[in-house]
């Protein structure tokens, strides 16, 4: 039983019927304490208040009836049945049951009332009900109806409806007694109509009967729009405590280096554009600092945010200091490693490599360079911070593609840099542009700058949808393109044909594309070649040796072939707007005017249609990520399975981005006016080991 001192704060085991057993299985749903049952909301809600006349039943209805049993009986047709068959006077219907025992059946004796929910469907014999949720009643007793609507919750293995609904009602009777401290300040409240937290919470596990069932289910009922404030709060206050706990940190002022870093700029053989420029200024005005440089460099693809980080690079090395640059996936981090090597070799530095697929006497090699600071640049991917990788001296890590690294990756890699000068800089590139209140949602550790102009004499890439009915016309387009001196990327979004998924595979493409273009050099890059065999693939086409190269998504970012001027997409209409405009941007980077073709296979659903309209309509990698946020939700943008950020119980970025303004606004009230709710606010959501900066 629930002792009279059990509180909010209390374990689950205060509560009735709660065991070691069911708490092990309630950790699953996230829930330790009682108040974290208040916080497990429905996922959506069924209607038992009112019971329905058998002979009115629809097929599709789910709902609640009641009636006497005129026959029960066990059947074996293929497998055992229990057929229970009752009547309310208007009507007949079977209940059917698959999964029972001797004592169920014992139940069901002629003249036995009972109430049972459940979705009717068509049967055999009329209408029936499969594994209905019932109740018997006794026979003096009035079918049950509830008042309110019936909250159906997250499941679990081993936790069943009824015992979650059980729980959270004990939760509900100990918040009455105890009401969960209001922890936003009321001006917050009001100037956003937000209602109180009890009430909201109460209302969303035990909406009344009336209740718009439609705008819960939207999410965008005021009382879910309360919570889900209050969530996104908590975790933007989390992500802003590690930049305060950062920003007193020690850090070595890189203030050195400036002619070398001049000299750099102006042997370039392009001039910088505006942004650039004003990105550079940004970035060497925080390495002059004594705390951590924290940036985020948001860029669209081709707007030149490699060179800006070389510079950082310089900079750090020309106070002889170590950076470091990582990136998600070979192809990209050998790719950066050979820009650079170009920019920096004339200037006596030589890049060291370091990746998981290394030799193990080259990656012995690197190791004792980076050791001994002789390697005063290293690039690589994800193994830069594994164990036995020792920094002499890293002032600067770089990594790039930030959407597919956590932030306890990005932490961990941090981590590393930590020597008797302090914290090692951190600057962070994406070029996946992402919406402003996104991005305040996902990387408010960060200052952000943001390349907004591409570099002169850029033509926007022209881009149509053609159905895969016209292939052979795509064909032939690109045999024209080739033959003018053009390069041709032919993209698939698998390596080999799937009896499952009917995409066409990379492998199958290259073998028809080979036989119908005999005069092009055709060649092919994928995902499970060896990394050497994939390096003389993509330096072959760099070099034009092949003219048309056959690829999964793994040139997605990262390859620059100025002289490939046009993209074919296959199976488009599967992809996500931000990985086609990704693809897309391989292409447009000479003086060339380039072609984008998505390969469809129709007919198009509308999302599909919507997704490949907007490439159609525009080339603004910020508009896309608008559009794409819109449609598919932050996962696309942000990768959600990869991010770090831990999930979000009740709030979606996607649909409440719109509060993130309000948010950032509530954060500043609290941490002027009450400090001690904002810790307790990050508590209350992501409990106390919750904060992103524990690793």
């Amino acid at each position: 039983m629930q002792s009279s001192d059990s509180n909010l704060s209390s374990p689950l085991t205060v509560l009735s019927g709660v065991g070691p057993a069911l708490a092990k299985k309630l950790e699953r749903l996230d829930l330790h304490r009682v108040e974290d049952l208040l916080f497990l909301l429905p996922l959506r809600y069924e209607d038992r208040t009112q019971l329905v006349k058998i002979g009115s039943l629809q097929a599709g209805q789910r709902c609640l009836v009641s009636g006497e049993v005129l026959l029960a009986e066990t059947v074996y047709r293929g497998r055992r049945n229990l057929l229970v068959r009752i009547s309310d006077g208007t009507g007949q219907l079977t209940l059917r049951f698959f999964h029972f025992s001797r004592q169920q059946v014992a139940q069901f004796k002629n003249g036995v009332r009972l109430t049972c929910f459940g979705e009717a469907r068509k049967g055999q014999a009329g209408l029936e009900m499969i594994h209905p949720e019932y109740r018997l009643l006794r026979k003096d007793q009035d079918a049950a109806i509830n008042e309110t609507l019936t909250a159906i919750y997250p499941a679990t293995e081993g936790v069943q409806q009824g015992r979650l609904r059980s729980l959270t009602d004990q939760a509900l009777r100990l918040m009455q007694r105890e009401t969960p401290e209001e922890l936003l300040p009321e001006a917050v409240r009001e100037k956003l109509d937000l209602p109180e937290l009890a009430a909201a919470v109460q209302y969303l596990h035990r909406p009344p009967a009336d209740a718009d069932v439609e705008l819960m289910l939207s999410g965008k009922h005021p009382c879910q729009r309360r919570l889900a404030f209050e969530e996104l709060l908590a975790h933007y206050m989390s992500l802003r405590a590690l930049r305060a706990l950062a920003n007193e940190d020690p850090a070595p002022a890189l203030t050195g280096g400036g002619d070398a870093v001049a000299d750099f700029i102006d042997g370039l053989p392009f001039t910088l554009t505006g942004a650039q420029q004003r990105v550079v200024d940004e970035i060497l005005g925080d390495l002059a600092r004594h705390h951590p440089m924290m940036r985020l460099i948001q860029g669209d693809v081709g707007s030149g945010k490699t060179v800006v980080a070389a510079i950082a690079c310089l900079k750090a090395i020309a106070c002889g200091v170590q950076a470091a640059i990582m990136a998600p996936t070979e192809l990209l981090a050998e790719q950066h490693w050979r820009s650079f090597s170009d920019w920096f070799r004339p200037l006596g530095i030589e890049p060291a490599w370091l990746s998981g697929s290394q030799r193990a006497a080259a990656r012995r090699t690197s190791l004792e360079a980076i050791a001994d600071g002789s390697a005063q640049l290293v690039v690589g991917t994800h193994a830069l911070f594994q164990e036995g990788v020792e920094f002499h001296d890293l002032a600067l890590v770089v990594i790039d593609e930030q959407h597919r690294f956590g932030v306890h990756q990005r932490v961990a890699l941090r981590e590393k840099g930590i020597g008797d000068r302090g914290h090692p800089h951190q600057l962070v590139m994406t070029a996946t542009p992402i919406p402003r209140t996104l991005a305040m949602a996902a990387y408010a550790d960060l200052d952000t700058s943001i390349i907004d102009e591409l570099p002169p004499g850029r033509e926007p890439v022209s881009t149509i949808a053609v159905p895969e009915t016209r292939r052979d016309d795509i064909v032939g387009r690109v045999r024209e393109a080739c033959q003018s001196g053009q390069q041709a990327y032919w993209v698939c979004p698998l390596i080999e044909e799937s009896d499952v998924l009917d995409f066409e595979a990379a492998e199958a493409s290259y073998a028809m594309l080979a036989e119908a273009l005999p005069d092009i050099n055709v060649g092919l890059v994928h995902g499970r070649m060896r990394p050497a065999e994939k390096e003389r693939g993509m330096q072959a086409f760099k070099e034009g040796l092949i003219q048309l190269l056959v690829a999964t998504t793994v040139i997605e970012v990262g390859v620059d072939v100025p002289n490939a001027s046009l993209m074919i997409i296959e199976n488009a209409e599967r992809m996500g707007l931000s990985q086609l405009h990704q693809l897309r941007g391989r292409v447009g980077r000479g003086s060339r005017q380039s072609h984008c073709v998505l390969l469809y296979k129709p007919p198009l659903g509308q999302l599909a249609r919507s997704r490949l309209a907007v490439l159609r309509d525009t080339n603004d990698g910020f508009v896309v990520a608008q559009r794409d946020l819109e449609l598919r939700g932050p996962g696309e943008l942000l990768g959600t399975r990869q991010t770090g950020l831990p999930d979000y119980r009740i709030a979606n970025l996607a649909r409440d981005a719109e509060l993130m303004p309000g948010v950032q606004s509530a954060a500043e009230i609290i941490a002027r006016g009450s400090p001690r709710n904002g810790d307790a606010i990050v508590r209350r959501w992501l409990g106390d080991a919750g904060r992103y900066g524990k690793v």
